[in-house]
């Protein structure tokens, strides 16, 4: 079971359980967190999802800034990877599968106090993608 949250390029955002999400699988299920109880998970495409990003707690801390460097006391695992969204939002970290012309690819972000454990970015929501 996987906390996510799943931001998409219209600005919605549906937090939840996964169980499902495969990375080129383009749908999976989230059961909605707070959702009245025998609720059944909504099913989630990730056409139109800008990223899904598996996290520590669903409420994050409002006052932590990420931070887009590397913590040189920290190994980092991968390659190094500067990605921009199409909204303008920067994401660094490090990726071992990242490939150009696949639908999607796992960033585990460079920020080691982020709420963000990994994230899955999609790759036509990106209008920049750099090794670094």
């Amino acid at each position: 079971m996987n906390k996510v949250i799943a931001r998409f390029t219209d600005g919605q955002i549906i937090k939840g359980i996964t169980t499902d999400f495969f990375a080129g699988k383009e749908i999976f299920h989230v059961a909605v967190d707070k959702a009245p109880p025998g609720s059944k998970p909504v099913e989630v495409s990730t056409r139109g999802m800008k990223a899904l990003f598996f996290v520590k707690d669903f409420a994050g801390n409002p006052q932590h800034v990420d931070q887009n460097d590397f913590n040189p006391g920290v190994p980092s695992v991968g390659r190094r990877i500067k990605v921009v969204f199409n909204d303008g939002e920067v994401l660094v970290g490090t990726t071992t599968g990242y490939q150009p012309g696949r639908p999607g690819f796992f960033l585990v972000p460079a920020d080691t106090t982020s709420n963000n454990d990994r994230c899955y970015i999609v790759t036509e929501s990106t209008r920049e993608i750099t090794f670094i």
